[in-house]
């Protein structure tokens, strides 16, 4: 019966056409795995992996191609939309809504005050039309993550309210003062926003303030959040996938430029520098208001805090240490861009200048060294990093030179002395 044949051709394309969002990723993935002429996956397999790291590199090129300023003191509010939206299943982010954003809070907020050590962070949440405050701001990532894994900050409940979530967090950032930067970003899931007053009442002020004010979306995207992000010379973005969110959130880390306004009038910031002490009895600490038997004391007031980075409660004197001070070097001196060197007969250098493994060999090594090895597991295991290396169509020296020391580096320590370093291994040699 042909309505029959219909109906099963119809049954046998459903499972496809209404599949998951995050099953897609896995399926039918091992049509991407090509045997090579040994039947070897390995050399598959990373090339794969380098891939990644190679348009990881590529837009961290792009990103530092023009010289921007750039401010070291951050002071950010998350907001975290905590409403019935948050329940509802969702493609793309497995395997719920609330935890994977949760999940990907934690990790954003302990990389934040990794890039920004003399930055503070705080966490607001909005739910049955409210919005509290589940953090004050601090530098101390073991606050942040405690509340948001605490469980009462994990049920979902009622509609959200942006503009509560704004005013929250727009009056605790009026005590910043003008050298940091004042910004909120906010995890919006639902599609709508249940408001006590006109938001762009809202909008107005946070403009007079200075604030910044970033939306991602996890829904679709809203005229509303639009119109807050370009007021406020924020960004807004609407995810994808799991993979998205991760890479929208990972490029907030790093401070976003200053105004060329704003980055004429910046003169000597006044920053107090305490030493960690001891107390006999326990102190009470200006900041949370608990006691304690360590702390720094204020070198001006002598106000006894808990942690650092922070800005003292009595006299509003900026307090930081000089390990934090130094780790907020790199963003004003940055490394330069590795060039990657062009494919030629013979290079000067054969092995990475950093981890020292080699690097694929040139037409004329290849000519010097004949036949010469005989250890086939060797041979093997040259084969498929030189695969690696040079790419996938053979293309690529799988060099990168410092402008600076002219050394050669390999990818992923290229990478390295960009993201995690700050540092050129070979500039740091010969200042020794």
């Amino acid at each position: 019966m042909s309505g029959g044949d219909v109906l099963e051709d119809d049954d046998k394309a459903l499972p496809a056409a209404h599949a998951y969002q995050w099953e897609s990723a896995y399926k039918r993935s091992w049509e991407a795995l090509e045997e090579d002429n040994d039947g070897s996956l390995a050399s598959t397999l990373a090339l794969l992996a380098r891939d990644r790291l190679k348009r990881r590199r590529t837009a961290a090129a792009k990103a530092s191609e023009t010289p921007l300023h750039r401010g070291t003191i951050r002071h950010l509010f998350v907001v975290v939309d905590l409403s019935e939206a948050m329940a509802a299943p969702a493609d793309g982010l497995p395997p719920t809504r609330l935890e994977c954003v949760l999940a990907a809070t934690e990790t954003f907020v302990s990389e934040f005050l990794i890039v920004n050590p003399l930055g503070s962070i705080g966490i607001v949440a909005t739910r049955d039309g409210g919005a509290e405050k589940l953090t004050e701001m601090t530098g101390n990532a073991s606050d942040h993550i405690s509340a948001i894994r605490n469980r009462s900050n994990r049920e979902p409940r009622g509609e959200p309210s942006l503009q509560n979530a704004l005013e929250i967090a727009r009056r605790s950032l009026l005590h910043v003062p003008s050298h940091g930067s004042r910004e909120i970003l906010i995890l919006y899931s639902a599609l709508m926003t249940c408001d006590p007053g006109n938001i762009f009442d809202t909008i107005e002020s946070l403009k007079t303030d200075n604030i910044r004010v970033s939306i991602i979306g996890l829904s679709a995207e809203m005229q509303i959040c639009k119109r807050v992000c370009k007021e406020t010379k924020g960004i807004y973005s609407v995810v994808m996938n799991e993979g998205h969110l991760k890479e929208i959130l990972g490029g907030h880390v790093a401070p976003p430029p200053i105004e060329s306004d704003k980055s004429s009038s910046l003169a000597i910031i006044e920053m107090g520098f305490p030493s960690s002490s001891t107390f006999e009895l326990p102190t009470l600490c200006a900041n949370h208001k608990k006691p304690t038997q360590s702390g720094y004391m204020c070198p001006k007031c002598k106000t006894v805090v808990c942690d650092l980075p922070t800005d003292c409660p009595i006299c509003s004197l900026t307090l930081v240490s000089s390990v934090l001070l130094a780790r907020s070097y790199h963003h004003l001196f940055p490394v330069p861009t590795y060039k990657e060197v062009a494919l030629a007969s013979s290079y000067k250098s054969t092995h990475c200048r950093a981890c020292q493994l080699p690097f694929p060999k040139s037409a004329d090594d290849d000519e010097k060294a004949g036949k010469s090895n005989s250890n086939p597991d060797l041979q093997q295991q040259l084969k498929v990093q030189e695969r690696v290396l040079m790419g996938h169509a053979g293309v690529g020296s799988g060099r990168y030179e410092c402008s600076s020391c002219k050394e050669h580096y390999c990818l992923e320590c290229d990478l390295y002395a960009h993201e995690v370093l700050r540092n050129c291994a070979g500039c740091l040699s010969k200042r020794i």
